[in-house]
């Protein structure tokens, strides 16, 4: 009786696999397409084993399994945060980019816009922190420091200025 359903999963993998690929290949990454292709079989198969019976129309019942393979897919890449990630390309040598030379640049970088941070004019640097490290608002900041929010954009905008030149000299 197994071999019954392997004989009906193998034909149907013949028959639609290549149509199921082209349909995932428009949707998702091709590194996912084999996978899914794969996975609506294996549902697919188990689904037979253990409810038996036949499908009366494979092609829609396939389909239908395969969206809602679709659908389960984009919520764990969306999850996961799956559009954010890069991809890392091979030809990149690794070790080059986070050689020591590269790490002390990067702590000295890190120091000095820390040091232009706490060393911004008293007001600046209150309404900067309270921007940038705190997420306020710059009506929050404005009714926090008793001032307007026009005044709070400007001292936001001194205080990028100099942490953006501190930033980009160098050391």
């Amino acid at each position: 009786m197994e071999n019954l359903y392997q004989d009906d999963v193998t034909q149907w993998v013949g028959e639609y696999g290549l149509d199921l690929k082209r349909y995932f290949s428009s949707r998702v990454n091709l590194s996912d397409v084999d996978d899914l292709v794969q996975e609506v079989f294996i549902q697919l198969y188990i689904r037979i084993k253990k409810y038996g019976g036949q499908i009366e129309n494979p092609r829609i019942y396939i389909y239908a399994m395969a969206r809602n393979l679709l659908i389960s897919h984009g919520r764990r890449q969306k999850s996961r945060c799956g559009g954010l990630h890069d991809s890392i390309d091979h030809k990149v040598d690794i070790p080059y980019m986070i050689s020591p030379e590269r790490t002390v640049m990067g702590i000295q970088a890190y120091t000095r816009v820390l040091e232009a941070i706490l060393g911004l004019p008293p007001r600046a640097g209150t309404a900067f922190r309270y921007h940038r490290f705190e997420g306020m608002t710059y009506q929050a900041i404005a009714e926090q420091m008793g001032i307007s929010k026009d005044s709070v954009k400007e001292l936001i905008q001194r205080a990028l200025t100099k942490v953006r030149q501190v930033a980009e000299e160098a050391p």
